[in-house]
Parts: C-alpha cells; structure tokens; sequence
C-alpha cells in the first residue's frame, strides 16, 4: 500500500463531520512535525460549535553564496497548501453499500466519505511535500499548510477567522494551491484558476393585509413586487469576460401569505443570490437593485450577505507550474475554469495573489458511496510533488 493511501484511509476512518475534526489534524501535525513544520493551532468559535485549525510553516533556509543568509528585507516566498478536514454527514447509512468512515474497495475504487472532498488531497499535499523534501532539503520557498473543520459548513471560524489573524500580525503568502476536487473525468483534467463572488440579499416589500374580497382596501405586496422582480430577472449585469461567465441574479426563495387563500398578505419576502465575476463589484450590483426597486415606487428593507468577492489568478508562476505538472504527469492539457460554487479560496485570495484549486475528480462528491478510483490517487501526488519541483526551478532559476 503506498504512503498516500494508507493515509487517505487513515484520514477517512475519522467520522470529521463539520465541525467535527475527530483527530485529523493531531494526524497530520504528527506527519508534519518531523519535517521541520512548526505546527500552531488556531481554533475558533463557541464551546459547542468549536472549529479545528491548523497552521503549520516549514522556513526555508535561504543562503546567498559567500554572504550568509538572505536580508530580512527580501523576504522569502511562501507556498500554501490549503484544504479541509471536515466532511458533509453520510446521509441514510443504510442507503451506503459499506460503513462511510470505514474505508473500502471496491472494483478499483476507495469508498468512504471525504475520499474525494477532500481528505485524498490533504493526503497527497503531505506525501508530496515528504518527497519533495527528501530530493531538495533546502528548497527556495517555505511551505505551509492551512487546514480547517469548518468548510462544509458555516465557513466563519475556519479558513475566513485565520485569515483575519494572519492580516493582523502580517502573515506572508505568495502562492496557494487548494484541494479542491475540481477534476471532470481525470484528475488534472480541469483546474480552477478563480471563482465567482457570491452575495445574497433578503428583500421584504411591505403592504397592507385585508381581505381578498376588498382589493381597495388592502396593497398587495406580491403584486407590487412582481414587476421589479421581473426586471431584475431580465438584467444584464455584465457580459463575463475571457475568464469568468456573465453575472447571474436568481431568486431562491418567496414567502408570503398567511396560509389562508382569502387574505391579501402584509408583505412579501425575496431571498435572491448574486454570482459575480470580475467585471462587476458587490457595491455596483446593491446599486443597481435599489435603482430598480426605487423606480417601481415599492416600499421595501433589503439586508445584504457577501459570502466571497470573486478572485482570478492568472498564468504564471503557480499556474505554469501546475499545468507543466499535470503535463508531464497526465499528458492533459489541463482547462482553467472559474465555474462552480465557492471555497476558502475566496479568503485567501485577500491576502495571496495566486490561488489556484486542484484535485481529484468531483463526480461522487457528497453523494452517497462518494468514492476515488485507486487509480488517480497516486498521479494526484505526483502532480503537486512535481509542482513543487517546478516552483523550484523557477526560484532558483530567477535568483
């Protein structure tokens, strides 16, 4: 059995529901500490939902020939590895074909929750960076991990309060890979090189409550909301770009009425969502709604959520990198998309000028059996191995 998969199943056989972290990290911080990682938990939020963090850098020693050691005021470069150790619940575990936290195969496949999302990846990030170290010991980079049990759910005390901690004091990083299963049908196939913003707004529009037989006497709020709402839906709130697809505005939810068919309600609520690329920002988008509202006369109180601002790196150093390992590993030529929902990505962008997610293929994710063919575990650690080779290069090839 190879290194990663005997810790990818070590990792699975721990039941790391959100916010649950059931020992992963204590697992990984044991596999990190001999290499030099200086390993710092950042644990966040209440007593009864307490979130697992983890933080653990490697510093690179970094020599100049005949001067000693590099300057404080060139600092070194940092590459982060970043990922979760927290999984969606199993579901009905009668509907699974085997327990969901005990590892299995099955026809060439590894089943158990989080064998895709994502604990594989953290497995290979640690095997990769183990090998990496045993060819280049004084690599030209520090390395690091950002791990957390608080991705699948609420994601506030998880990758989004480290971050926060990490501006205060100062906190360096120059390139993050997230494992992320972003794969289609071979991991490599599709990597994503930015994500779209994502903001919701809760609108109330307000009327009066009366009977239905008395129309004058009462003010539909649906019927005063629906032509708004219409427009809004009819929007072009930007055209995309070479990267990033046009701007999407969907409603969710409606709630109104009393439950009774012959009361005109008192107001109407709207839960709609944006996902926004980078053409358009969270300020211009809530200034073009109250613009639509406001010209249709509704009364109304719109309260805003901004879930992420939407990020993009593009080719260079991290990406080359990558792409020129799942080259040399796959023979793909690997597609950069920004499609899909969000992840941490969103936070590290803040303060990390290259994020880019890459992992195994996504197909089983949060299903029941979610499950990894066997077969794309060990590519899967060769391809961040060999990006980490790259970055080398490139490090000492520049210096």
């Amino acid at each position: 059995m190879s290194r990663t998969l005997q810790l990818t199943e070590q990792l699975i056989s721990l039941p790391s529901v959100t916010p649950e972290d059931a020992g992963c990290l204590e697992l990984l911080a044991d596999a990190l500490t001999p290499m030099g990682f200086a390993c710092e938990r950042m644990d966040s939020g209440p007593e009864d939902f307490r979130v697992r963090n983890l933080w653990a850098k490697r510093s690179a020693v970094r020599t100049t020939s005949g001067q000693g050691a590099i300057k404080s005021d060139d600092p070194t470069p940092v590459l982060v590895f970043a990922g979760h150790t927290d999984v969606v619940p199993p579901g009905p575990l009668k509907e699974w074909s085997s327990p969901p936290f005990v590892p299995m195969h099955r026809d060439g496949k590894l089943y158990g929750r989080g064998a895709s999302d994502m604990k594989t990846s953290i497995a290979a990030f640690v095997v990769a960076v183990e090998e990496f170290l045993q060819t280049t010991p004084e690599p030209a980079f520090d390395i690091a991990f950002l791990l957390t049990s608080d991705e699948e759910g609420p994601s506030i005390d998880g990758t989004k309060v480290v971050i926060e901690q990490f501006k205060k004091r100062g906190e360096r990083l120059d390139w993050c890979i997230v494992g992320e299963p972003t794969s289609v049908k071979k991991t490599g196939d599709m990597i994503k090189n930015g994500r779209r913003g994502t903001m919701s707004g809760k609108l109330t529009v307000n009327g009066v409550q009366g009977h239905i037989a008395y129309p004058q006497l009462a003010r539909n709020p649906i019927h005063e909301a629906l032509p708004a709402l219409a427009e809004l839906a009819a929007t072009v709130w930007d055209k995309g770009n070479a990267f990033f697809q046009p701007t999407s505005w969907q409603i969710s939810n409606i709630h109104g009425g009393t439950g009774a068919s012959n009361v005109i309600p008192g107001h109407v609520v709207i839960d709609f969502n944006f996902r926004f690329c980078t053409e358009s920002t969270s300020e211009s988008l809530q200034k073009r709604v109250h613009e639509v509202l406001d010209r249709h006369g509704l009364e109304y109180s719109l309260v805003w959520t901004i879930g992420g601002q939407p990020f993009l790196t593009t080719p260079g150093t991290l990406v080359n990198a990558v792409q020129a390992a799942i080259k040399e590993e796959t023979g793909i030529d690997t597609e950069l998309s920004t499609t899909g929902g969000t992840s941490d990505g969103r936070f590290i962008a803040q303060i990390c000028p290259q994020v880019i997610e890459m992992g195994p293929p996504n197909a089983s994710i949060h299903k029941i059996d979610e499950h990894i063919a066997v077969a794309d575990i060990e590519p899967l650690k060769n391809i961040y191995r060999k990006t980490l080779e790259n970055i080398q290069r490139q490090q000492t090839t520049n210096a």
